[in-house]
């Protein structure tokens, strides 16, 4: 029988940033900046910054919680999901807490470019979105133990990178940035639903009371379903209502994308397949997002 190689450096790291979870991040910059080109405004440098900073945020928030995993011991043996680097032993912690400091590092010059060139408002977005991807699963009372993580990727993964994302190219509100930021915030958090009901009996054991272990399974498969599927009837709220066009219908070809998933949830339980779903469920997202942006910008 011939050895298992060990991972590379760099897939080792590819591993730690959780690159299937990036989506997430790049999904709600595109919604907000079609919005902004909606109205005829479109600021590449700070697209590009926005986007920068949007992944380095995600991926030092997928590095902190490694390493806060680890020296909690929530990531046992047991664990269905892909191996954690610094639970693994695939990297001494210090190294994974150095990485998350860099990450974040990246995420702040970007930041400081769009405080300058934006307003001031944004220092405060940038300060709350690390400091919630921090205390995710740090600090005295990781709110990602107690439930609170669906309605925080919602909030900043859906509201707060959605408008932020729009303000930083326009320079004030408007409400269908908020509207647009619903559904969108709704897919974001049905990734961490998936990861977290793939997880419930691990993390019952470990002491994780993620809103999945306080639900149940059952009532899990209810609530992604509704959020997935919710998505899809709320995207086209700023056509029903406000200035845009049905061409945000075009979201909407993603549904066959999102029926697999939902079922996948709904019908499984063992790891390889909820993995492959939670995979599915980020580039649903990202495939949602780029219909719906692409409406947006047909729309004008």
């Amino acid at each position: 029988m011939e050895p298992v190689s060990a991972p590379s450096g760099v897939r080792i790291w590819f591993m730690a940033a959780r690159i299937r979870t990036l989506p997430a991040a790049v999904a709600p910059v595109l919604v907000g900046t079609a919005l902004a080109g909606f109205l005829h405004v479109f600021h590449p440098l700070r697209f590009i910054a926005a986007l920068i900073g949007a992944i380095f945020i995600q991926v030092g928030t997928n590095l902190s919680n490694d390493y806060s995993d680890a020296r909690r011991g929530a990531d046992a043996e047991d664990r269905l999901g892909p191996v954690r680097v610094t639970a693994g032993g695939l990297v001494p912690p210090q190294q994974v807490l150095v990485a998350t400091y860099v990450s974040f590092g990246v995420a702040v010059l970007a930041g400081i470019y769009l405080v300058a060139v934006a307003g001031w408002q944004l220092l405060l977005v940038g300060a709350a979105s690390i400091l919630a991807g921090v205390l995710y699963t740090g600090g005295p009372r990781p709110y990602g133990y107690e439930g609170l993580g669906e309605a925080f990727v919602f909030l900043f993964f859906g509201i707060v990178a959605v408008v932020g994302s729009f303000f930083v190219q326009v320079g004030h509100l408007r409400w269908e940035a908020f509207a647009l930021a619903v559904p969108v915030g709704l897919l974001a958090a049905a990734i961490l639903v998936v990861n977290n009901f793939r997880d419930v009996d691990s993390d019952r054991r470990a002491g994780k009371r993620t809103l999945a272990v306080r639900l149940g399974r059952e009532r899990t498969r209810a609530m992604f379903a509704t959020i997935v599927y919710g998505a899809y009837v709320l995207a086209p709220v700023t056509w029903l209502f406000g200035p845009l066009k049905a061409w945000l219908l075009l979201s909407w070809l993603t549904l066959p994308l999102a029926a697999p998933v939902v079922r996948t949830v709904r019908n499984r339980i063992d790891g390889p397949s909820l993995n492959g779903a939670l995979a599915r469920s980020g580039m649903l997202q990202l495939a949602f997002c780029a219909l719906l942006s692409a409406g947006l910008l047909l729309s004008r």
